[in-house]
């Protein structure tokens, strides 16, 4: 008899003891006391900062103007101040490469005194300004690599915090990285960029209404899907700690098919390691609002409350982090992976999106008759006009290896771009385009046939999920987002292609008005022509069924299917000319996102493979072997004995073998052949030979898999990882 292995001894240690629980009383801990907590924030700012220093740090913060030295120099005195007293002993400036992630290199706040002490010193200097190596990180040909020099610049707007270490703390200072040529090498400022660029816009058609605000800004609430699995089974699966996907693993008896997983009740190990998360969000100031089982077993949702985007972009860094770093405590692992199993719903991260005013107004509410909003329909329409537009751009931010195998899967939005408005709305947008709205619909009372429940309203309209780009009532709904990457790059370009669309209604409005026309007259003039131009990307039923996707072709509408599809609109004229006028990216700096691209995903797909080839070569090969071995041996005891034995079997694992070793080298001989030609013919390589045969791969080791013995196979299988917590 075969020894037990790993994958049993792991179960019978799971279902043995279950790790001890970080166990949190809120009775003694009230969120209201802790939230905000570890945050240098405007209140703790007003507490520490000289008045004068206060409101003029205040002013550039919500209106942009210029940071002098001496604010500087007193923001960072009181800053080392309190983040001594929390325990600090280092600070780092957090910024967001090319990588997707976060970085930071830690100082130490000591200086040594000639008399042999020490003190704690920090500088203005030190607060504005850091100095990492930026040769290593992704550039995309922005910089040659024996030119190291990079700057990590002080973000005001989004304020310093503290991160506790199992020893001690660390400030976090977020900050913007450039090089020094003054290019952007990071999320953080082209996002920055196209706020303003969007602020300008959004500005310009609010003064022809007769309001003069300071600052428009966009606000997002991107709720973070995520997969937690038992720790052990992760560390037995070389494709998940390499990849942070599954390259092989067989359909589990049962996976989600009968929807009992979704807004289930929550594991108690699993709503332990939830609250933890919370708790250090909300000393992080992160407003984590909602928690709650997704569709996929082992599945989970995290959403916060809306806050300006440059703001959630860094709170969603966050949120991603504590979740990775929390989930070990409690024998997890955090898995945020597009998709991380095949078969089943990968993860996603809804972007929610609107604009809002610094006095607080948001400029997508429609009001309870949007009909007569003419704000609301100008800005609504200047939307619907971008993405109609722009729909190429749009693909192209939520564009990966790993998005490639969530997007129209039908359980996530189809690659085409679309917008939902829903029925209430939809009627609104269809009686502008032929002439003067009157009437808006109105939702009324569910009649559920209960006379104990009390009457609930009714909305007016549906939501729908198979859309790519939702309206929800007061906001836009990117659903098309990756549950990995960060929301920088799709807010920046959703930022910058609603700032253009602004700046052709605006520029319309104004020359009316100067001619004498009303401004309803104006608007009355330019929106149905608007709208007969665009409505071929609103569509309101269901973005799965293969009818849609005929219907879009004719529309004309792009389908990029996949991420090598969508590259190249990257550095089209096009993207040239929009992001150089409104300053957003340079042409330097879009070649290199390209550039930056292009490699990662054939770095990625090359990683896949070479795991794939391991894992076939060097575990499900000689499995099957040691299981082949055995069916032969009782085959031959079969026959000696005058019965018959389990050739069937045997026939079936010799002939899957042959099948999977023949994958195997026909994967081992495409990794060791060399494309020629760009990048971008690198990257087709990757797709159309490596994936494929990968896939080969795959398809002969998961039939192996439901006929090998069970205590023979050695990678943990859907049906444990899934459903084990």
């Amino acid at each position: 008899m075969a020894k037990p292995s790993g994958r049993s001894g792991i179960i019978q240690k799971i279902a043995s003891s279950q790790p001890k629980l970080d166990l949190i009383d809120f009775k003694e801990l009230h969120f209201k006391d802790i939230f905000g907590s570890n945050v240098f924030n405007e209140i703790s700012q007003r507490e520490r900062l000289p008045k004068p220093i206060f409101k003029a740090l205040q002013k550039t913060i919500k209106k942009g103007e210029p940071l002098s030295h001496e604010i500087a120099d007193a923001f960072a005195s009181a800053l080392k101040d309190w983040a001594l007293e929390k325990g600090a002993t280092h600070y780092t400036h957090l910024f967001q490469p090319m990588t997707g992630i976060t970085a930071e290199k830690h100082d130490a706040f000591i200086s040594p005194n000639s008399d042999g002490s020490a003190i704690a010193e920090f500088s203005g200097k030190e607060l504005v300004k850091g100095e990492p190596d930026a040769s290593s990180f992704p550039s995309g040909g922005l910089r040659a690599t024996f030119e190291a020099r990079g700057y990590t610049a002080w973000d005001p707007t989004s304020p310093p915090y503290i991160m506790d270490n199992p020893n001690g703390a660390t400030l976090v200072i977020p900050t913007a990285f450039v090089s020094w040529t003054g290019e952007a090498l990071d999320k953080k400022v082209p996002l920055l960029r196209s706020i303003d660029a969007l602020s300008i816009q959004a500005k310009r058609v609010l003064k022809l209404f007769g309001k003069n605000v300071s600052k428009v800004n966009t606000s997002v609430g991107p709720e973070q899907e995520y997969f937690l699995i038992d720790s052990q089974f992760y560390f037995l699966r070389p494709d998940l700690l390499n990849a942070g996907r599954t390259l092989f693993g067989a359909p589990p008896p049962k996976g989600q098919e009968l929807e009992d997983q979704y807004f289930g009740a929550i594991p108690e190990r699993v709503i332990a390691c939830m609250a933890d998360v919370d708790i250090q969000l909300y000393k992080l100031g992160v407003p984590s609002k909602t928690r709650h089982n997704e569709v996929a077993p082992g599945q989970y949702e995290i959403a916060p409350i809306y806050e300006d985007s440059n703001i959630a972009t860094d709170h969603n860094h966050l949120v991603m982090e504590v979740i990775r770093r929390t989930a070990p405590k409690y024998g997890l692992a955090a898995l945020f992976h597009e998709k991380p199993f095949a078969g089943i719903n990968g993860s996603g991260k809804h972007n929610n999106w609107s604009m809002s005013t610094d006095e607080g107004e948001n400029l997508l509410n429609p009001g309870d008759t949007p009909h007569d909003n003419a704000q609301f329909l100008v800005f609504t329409t200047a939307v619907i006009r971008a993405v109609a537009k722009y729909p190429e751009l749009l693909r192209v931010t939520v564009a990966s290896a790993a998005n490639d195998h969530r997007l129209g899967a039908n359980e996530a939005p189809p690659a085409i771009m679309s917008i939902f408005l829903g029925d209430q709305l939809q009627d609104v947008i269809d009686q502008l385009e032929k002439g003067s709205p009157t009437s808006t619909k109105q939702g009324g009372h569910m009649e559920v046939g209960v006379t104990v429940l009390p009457k609930l309203p009714k909305d007016a309209g549906d939501r729908n999920r198979t859309s790519p780009f939702a309206f929800t009532g007061n906001k836009f709904e990117f659903r098309a987002v990756g549950g990995s990457q960060s929301i920088g790059g799709p807010n920046a370009v959703l930022n910058t292609i609603v700032a253009e669309s602004l700046d052709f209604v605006a520029t319309a409005l104004e020359a009316a008005v100067k001619s004498g026309k009303t401004l309803h007259a104006a608007i009355q003039d330019l929106l149905p022509g608007i709208l007969k131009d665009s409505k071929k990307v609103l569509f309101n039923g269901d973005g799965y069924s293969e009818k849609w996707h005929k219907e879009a072709e004719k529309r004309g509408l792009p389908n990029l299917k996949n991420t090598v599809d969508a590259l190249p609109v990257i550095v089209s004229k096009e993207s040239i000319a929009l992001f150089g006028k409104y300053k957003v990216y340079t042409e330097g700096e879009l070649t290199s996102r390209y550039n930056i691209l292009c490699e990662h995903y054939v770095k990625t797909v090359a990683i896949e493979a070479k795991l794939t080839k391991f894992m076939s070569s060097t575990m499900i090969i000689p499995a099957v072997i040691r299981f082949q071995t055995e069916l032969a041996t009782a085959v031959n005891a079969s026959k000696a004995a005058g019965v018959e034995g389990p050739t069937d079997l045997l026939k079936t694992v010799s002939t899957g073998l042959a099948d999977l070793s023949k994958a195997t080298s026909a994967l081992c001989e495409a990794l060791h052949h060399h494309t020629e030609g760009e990048l971008i013919d690198h990257a087709k390589y990757a797709r159309d030979t490596l994936l494929p045969k990968m896939l080969d791969v795959r398809k002969a080791a998961d039939k192996l898999e439901t006929v090998v013995a069970d205590d023979l196979w050695p990678i943990p299988t859907y049906r444990e990882m899934l459903f084990i917590r």
